[in-house]
């Protein structure tokens, strides 16, 4: 027989029977604070053959599991949590997409041209891009004699 606890309640109303809490004053010793709230709930017993009894526990309120006792033996089943479950997959979502954002920054094609720079004269040099040229064919005189155009420079 395997026992589940539900946080929302058990589907079957289990005869609840409290341990035999040890005997206390009703008033706390004076100079003594109040003891705090136990985070272990009452034994449940769990109907069927052979018996089981389930005892819940609980932190700060919510159920993070229980102690089954079957056959002699104790075992400790804790609850499933979705909010924990949630932001774990949460956090791996995040780190997921800034990896893949890093990965495709990385795979980006390098730029078309090489460095823009100004030369003395305010010029401007474009490394890695081949000379352009020109808008009308050369005659087949000046490819012959390897002619270069003249620049006057006032």
């Amino acid at each position: 027989m395997t026992a589940i606890l539900n946080p929302t309640g058990p589907p079957f109303a289990p005869s609840v029977r409290p341990a035999d809490p040890p005997a206390r004053s009703a008033t706390p010793a004076p100079g003594r604070p109040p003891a705090p709230p136990v985070a272990v709930g009452p034994v449940l017993e769990l109907p069927g053959t052979p018996t089981a009894a389930l005892v819940p526990v609980t932190h700060r309120g919510r159920p993070v599991g229980a102690f089954v006792l079957h056959d002699g033996r104790v075992r400790y089943r804790p609850v499933f949590d979705p909010d924990r479950l949630l932001g774990a997959t949460a956090g791996v979502l995040a780190v997921g997409l800034a990896a893949a954002a890093v990965a495709a920054r990385g795979r980006r094609r390098p730029p078309a041209i090489g460095a823009l720079t100004m030369g003395p004269g305010g010029w401007v040099s474009l490394k890695g891009l081949p000379a352009p040229t020109p808008r009308a064919p050369r005659p087949w005189w000046a490819r012959v004699l390897r002619a270069r155009r003249l620049v006057i420079e006032h």
